[in-house]
């Protein structure tokens, strides 16, 4: 053991953080029962302007304007949300960006879509470590129109790399589908060089940008990304369910054919006309009705983004991830705890993940103490930190607690 003391470094590194200010914008961070929440990646926290702008919602938009509310604006806040997304956070020009629908949703959307725009081609290539609903949409889809799934294979502490994906991409391929930031290990994937290799292939590309969007800036448009999708519930502090966003590349606007037409995603919907007319730009991708209240806290956040601005927001995510991977180091790594995320810290987004046997029963334990960490199989804890929400302390204590069950596993090990 070197002296390394958790606590003293995470007081010096919270003390030094120019951003620290903004938590107490945030619901529970003073709560007694929640002593360290490390799951932001899954579940922001919701903002306290939120509980204030949801009701004033509900009172005075929908119970007070009811069905008028529609006239007032409600349709157009799809587009309006997703162009401050795209500004905010994607590097997106206006007319790019829409929320609606679920990730899983959008994801089949886009992907139905780049298959139909290359309807002489004969493949789709996705990670094999890819998160489950990308494997299984695209798994459908190939089986939907007969076509056959190229994987790339990836170490489990990283993620898809160019050199893998030129490996698997060819003259074959119609669509590759991968995450800007694995859900596992944390790995950042190289977007420009991954998406001119596919372009050059004469593919197109769908990114999942599910696990970095509001925590790693994003370049969509200066990358020359085709489509992109992500949740909002993570790092956009959207809430639990809340509506999912995507991205079309003004290229390929004209021509999208999305596989699952609604009304709302015609050229009039309130023609009710008889046969499908597709709008013009990004409502094309639209269906249904559009969630409203959904957007309300995701609005908050983006709002909050802005005013700090993503590079700063990507700064505090680095220097939490570096804490978090020289405390594994110093006290945990000692105890038989591995690093399953790069250890660069460029090439890691905002949580990292740490792999013991011992994890999978340790998860609920934690839990009960206000110790709130996120398990993924085998025997992963990924301990996800939200820039403007999580704070060094935080981070210290889960390391601490996950300490102080190691240590006594072992002790009552080497009593038996």
């Amino acid at each position: 053991m070197t002296g390394f003391s958790i606590a003293d470094r995470a007081a010096e590194l919270d003390a030094a953080d120019s951003l620290a200010h903004y938590r107490k914008l945030f619901l529970g961070t003073g709560d007694d029962a929640v002593r360290s929440y490390v799951d932001g990646n899954s579940l922001g926290r919701p903002l306290a302007a939120t509980v204030e702008n949801l009701t004033a919602f509900v009172e005075d938009q929908w119970g007070g304007r009811l069905i008028r509310g529609w006239d007032d604006g409600w349709l157009d806040l799809p587009q309006q949300i997703g162009d401050q997304l795209g500004r905010v956070a994607l590097g997106a020009a206006a007319g790019q960006c829409i929320v609606a629908d679920s990730t899983s949703v959008l994801l089949y959307k886009l992907a139905r879509a780049a298959v139909a725009a290359r309807p002489e081609r004969t493949e789709i290539v996705i990670s094999r470590d890819e998160f489950p609903t990308d494997r299984f949409i695209v798994e459908g889809i190939a089986r939907e129109r007969g076509l056959t799934l190229r994987w790339v294979e990836v170490a489990r502490d990283g993620g898809s790399t160019p050199a893998d994906v030129s490996a698997v991409v060819g003259p074959d391929t119609a669509l590759v589908l991968l995450s800007h930031v694995a859900y596992r290990s944390g790995f950042v994937a190289d977007v420009p060089a991954i998406t001119r290799i596919a372009h050059d292939a004469g593919a197109l590309v769908l990114w999942d940008l599910s696990h970095s969007v509001g925590s790693v800036p994003a370049e969509l448009d200066a990358w020359d990304v085709d489509y992109a999708a992500g949740c909002s519930y993570k790092y956009l502090n959207g809430g639990p369910g809340a509506p999912a966003w995507a991205y079309v590349a003004q290229r390929h606007l004209a021509t999208l054919d999305q596989p699952i037409l609604g009304w709302l995603g015609s050229a009039d919907p309130f023609a009710m006309g008889s046969a499908y007319q597709p709008a013009d730009g990004i409502r094309r991708l639209v269906s249904g009705t559009p969630p409203i209240i959904g957007m309300v806290a995701m609005r908050d956040m983006l709002t909050l983004i802005e005013d700090v601005g993503m590079a700063a927001v990507r700064s505090k995510s680095e220097i939490l991830t570096a804490f978090a991977v020289e405390a594994v180091d110093e006290v945990l790594a000692p105890h038989g705890v591995v690093l399953a995320s790069p250890r660069a810290v460029s090439e890691r987004g905002s949580h990292i993940t740490i792999d013991h046997p011992a994890f999978v029963g340790m998860v609920p334990e934690l839990w009960k103490d206000g110790v709130i960490p996120d398990f993924r199989n085998p025997n992963g804890i990924r301990l996800g930190l939200s820039p403007l929400s999580t704070s060094f302390h935080e981070v210290g204590l889960a390391i601490e607690a996950i300490l102080e069950r190691l240590v006594a596993l072992e002790s009552d090990a080497a009593e038996q």
